[in-house]
């Protein structure tokens, strides 16, 4: 399942590859992609990985979660 998540903070490519780095990591997420222009990250997940995971490890990595569809 693919989801779709507006990040507010993301400015440089360190940005995206510290979201990209956070979302990888959790266990059963894969494949993420950073769109700094639209502030907006796609990562493909189990169907184990909730919203919830998927915010703290964005938030841990210094970013605020606007959305999750």
């Amino acid at each position: 399942m693919l989801k779709t998540l507006t990040i507010e903070g993301m400015t440089c490519m360190h940005c995206a590859g510290a979201v990209t780095k956070a979302l990888n990591a959790i266990p059963g997420a894969g494949g993420a992609a950073v769109d700094l222009d639209n502030k907006k990250a796609t990562v493909e997940v189990g169907g184990a990985v909730s919203a919830d995971i998927l915010r703290t490890a964005v938030e841990e990595a210094g970013y605020e979660v606007i959305n999750i569809d």
